[in-house]
């Protein structure tokens, strides 16, 4: 999630004084802004928990319905990792090249941009190599 709709979200709270629940309501709110939102909250927590096929099929899911252009480049960055993680460098890159797409200014974690596998290809693609 993009810091500043955090940031935004937090001062509307502060400013309404509003309740705890309504606090947790709009900040649930912010993950499904977009059609696809739900979607792309559940395939992002899928790829955390391990669940690599489910997590592709929602995250395709949330990019066929619609994301805004900072979650389909998530949506796309995570299906790379997908793709490299299971040694298929042709879609890996194929899908840093739509995230890169929706977010020319894109970048890898440390963590993730150190990772043996994905790095390398993300650099690469970056780069137009």
């Amino acid at each position: 999630m993009a810091w500043g709709r955090i940031i935004t979200l937090v001062l509307a709270a502060a400013l309404a004084g509003c309740s705890a629940e309504s606090f947790k309501q709009m900040q649930q709110n912010l993950f499904v802004s977009s059609p696809g939102g739900a979607e792309l909250k559940a395939g992002l927590r899928q790829y955390d928990d391990g669940a690599y096929g489910e997590s592709a099929k929602s995250l395709n899911g949330a990019l066929s319905k619609g994301l805004n252009n900072p979650e389909a480049a998530s949506a796309h960055k995570t299906l790379a990792f997908i793709h490299c993680a299971a040694n298929r460098t042709g879609p890996c890159r194929e899908e840093f090249r739509k995230a890169l797409a929706a977010d020319p200014s894109l970048e890898l974690s440390p963590a993730e941009a150190g990772h043996p596998i994905w790095g390398p290809v993300f650099k690469s693609v970056k780069t137009g190599r």
